[in-house]
C-alpha cells in the first residue's frame, strides 16, 4: 500500500456504527467510503471453516437463531460456533437486530460469512470501485481458557487461518492481530513475513508488554485510552519503525487527538468520521 500523509484508517468490523458488524454489508461499506484497512475477527466453526465473528458464540444482543428467535443472554454459550458446522451458523441472522449501542446503525438480515468469502467479495468490489486494494486487519479470537471450548489450540487455530490467508493470496496485505501472545509467537516462526499487531488492552507500559512477548511485531494496537505524548514519544525512541495503530476511536475529538498525536492508523466504528477529519491533515 502506497505511503499516506495521514494515518491509515481501519474500518472496525467493517464499520460497526453504520452497519452490522463483521458483516458483507459492513466491509462493503467501508471499502466505498475509502477505508485503507478492512479489520475483522474470525473464530472456527465445528467442520474447521474460518467464519467472521467476533465472539465464538453467538452474541445475544445483536443475533437471531435459525428460527428467527431471540437468543436468551444465559444461553448465548450454548450457541458455540466451535461446535456447530457452519451451514448451520450461516442460518443464524445477526444482522436484524440493531446492536443497542449503535444508535446509527442501518439493520438487515446478515449471516456470518467465511473469511474466503470476505475476500473473494472484497476483492470484486474493489476492481469495480477502480479503487485502491485494501489490506486486512484479521484478529484470532483466542484465550488459554478458550483451548478445545470455543477454539482449537493455538497451533491449529494459526494454521487454519494461514490456510485461507494462503488460499486466497492475500498473505503480503494482511497483519495479524491478537491479544493472545502464542498465536503471535507461533505466527512469528512459521510465518516471519506475515506482519503480526499485538494488542493490549491493560494499563501498563507498552515496553512492558512488547518485551513479554519477545520479539517486535510490526504493529502495536493499544486501547487508545492509553496513548499519550508521553507514550507515543517513548515508543518511537525504544522501537523505531513499529508502527501505532490504537483501537476504538469514535469520538470526532479523540479522532483528532490520536491524528495529532501521530499514530499511523485508527480504528473505529466510524470509519466515516475518521476518514473526513483525517484528510483535513
Amino acid at each position: 500500500m502506497p505511503a499516506l500523509s495521514r494515518p491509515e484508517i481501519h474500518g472496525h468490523r467493517g464499520c460497526r456504527g453504520l452497519y452490522p458488524e463483521n458483516t458483507l454489508p459492513a466491509f462493503l461499506h467501508a471499502l466505498e467510503l475509502g477505508v485503507d484497512v478492512i479489520e475483522l475477527d474470525v473464530v472456527i466453526s465445528a467442520d474447521n471453516q474460518v467464519v467472521v465473528s467476533h465472539e465464538p458464540w453467538f452474541n445475544p444482543l445483536i443475533c437471531l437463531d435459525p428460527a428467527g428467535q431471540p437468543i436468551p443472554p444465559d444461553e448465548a454459550h450454548q450457541h458455540n460456533l466451535f461446535q456447530l458446522p457452519y451451514e448451520v451458523i450461516r442460518q443464524y441472522d445477526c444482522g436484524s437486530r440493531r446492536h443497542p449501542g449503535f444508535p446509527e446503525q442501518d439493520t438487515m438480515p446478515c449471516y456470518k460469512p467465511l473469511l474466503r468469502e470476505v475476500f473473494s467479495v472484497l476483492e470484486s468490489a474493489t476492481r469495480q470501485l477502480g479503487r485502491a486494494p485494501v489490506g486486512y486487519s484479521v484478529e484470532i479470537k483466542s484465550t488459554p481458557e478458550g483451548d478445545g471450548i470455543f477454539h482449537p489450540a493455538p497451533h491449529d487455530f494459526l494454521s487454519l487461518v494461514l490456510s485461507e490467508l494462503r488460499m486466497a493470496g492475500m498473505l503480503s496485505r494482511t497483519t495479524l492481530l491478537c491479544f493472545d501472545q502464542r498465536i503471535l509467537r507461533l505466527a512469528h516462526h512459521q510465518a516471519p513475513h506475515l506482519a503480526t499487531c499485538l494488542l493490549i488492552e491493560d494499563q501498563r507500559p507498552w515496553a512492558t508488554s512488547l518485551d513479554e512477548l519477545g520479539f517486535v511485531p510490526a504493529v502495536l494496537g493499544p486501547d487508545f485510552t492509553t496513548v499519550s505524548a508521553k507514550a507515543v514519544r517513548a515508543l518511537r525512541m525504544d522501537f523505531p519503525g513499529l508502527r501505532l495503530v490504537p483501537w476504538t476511536v469514535n469520538h470526532v475529538l479523540d479522532i483528532k487527538a490520536m491524528i495529532e498525536l501521530g499514530v499511523d492508523g485508527i480504528t473505529t466504528d466510524y470509519p466515516n468520521l475518521a476518514l473526513r477529519f483525517s484528510n483535513m491533515v
